[in-house]
């Protein structure tokens, strides 16, 4: 098993994590934003996924980043784990490649996740986040558009986008060993 930032030849897997995303969301009744093969090509093509492989070389999970508040805040998202995988390990490793993709690139931005998964939240924790109220995440209407397709998505525009069935979760250390490792010129 092997994580990599994935680069434009990984295009060719975009629909495929599309179909595990749409998956994971009937097998587990929960909601999930739905996602867009172009959407996770540019993804991949600006270096900010990260991609798995198995012994076979064949894809076994995936996660993105993305930046919002100009560059305030950076989601890690996506997490998504080819079926036959799930338990064993692949999602901690790809977590952990996708969170120091966000720090290494965005050291000055705050990252946090929504999720309904207890395992992500678990990998969150391990990791640094703290769970927080939706008020201490972006405030972005880019951002909530994304939720648009998720079957809960009423409740957030119910609750004024302060509450769902997902939990928030910040890491906000921003002087952890990733900003001690950028260059002095770069910090403000």
């Amino acid at each position: 098993m092997y994580v990599r930032v994935a680069n434009a030849d990984d295009a060719q897997y975009s629909a495929l994590l599309c179909e595990w995303y749409e998956e994971s969301a009937r097998m587990r009744k929960t909601g999930i934003a739905k996602r867009n093969p172009i959407y996770l090509e540019r993804k991949m093509r600006n270096g900010n996924a990260v991609i798995a492989f198995d012994d076979d070389n064949q894809i076994a999970g995936f996660s993105y980043i993305e930046t919002y508040e100009e560059e305030k805040f950076v989601v890690n998202s996506g997490l998504i784990v080819r079926l036959d995988l799930r338990s064993s390990g692949v999602g901690r490793d790809i977590k952990q490649a996708v969170f120091a993709l966000s720090r290494t690139k965005f050291p000055k931005s705050k990252i946090f996740s929504i999720t309904t998964s207890l395992a992500v939240m678990r990998m969150n924790t391990k990791l640094g986040y703290k769970p927080v109220t939706f008020s201490e995440l972006t405030q972005s209407d880019e951002f909530w558009v994304g939720c648009k397709s998720c079957k809960n998505y009423t409740i957030l525009m119910e609750n004024e986008r302060k509450m769902c069935i997902c939990t928030g979760l910040v890491y906000d250390n921003l002087n952890d060993e990733y900003a001690q490792n950028t260059p002095k010129n770069e910090i403000e």
